[in-house]
């Protein structure tokens, strides 16, 4: 059986490493928006559902 991968957006490991220290639940949704990080990263980041 193939291995899935899923490839993480560019700033991921980033945001995820500052967050909740630097970056907020607002800045994370603003990376969002840009089409920087996915609803799914967001979620992963901050454990809460993405919704606008």
């Amino acid at each position: 059986m193939a291995e899935t991968t899923t490839t993480k957006s560019r700033l991921f490991n980033t945001v995820k490493r500052y967050y909740p220290k630097y970056y907020s639940k607002d800045d994370v949704k603003t990376f969002v928006r840009a089409g920087q990080l996915t609803p799914e990263e967001y979620k992963e980041i901050t454990g809460e559902e993405y919704a606008e």
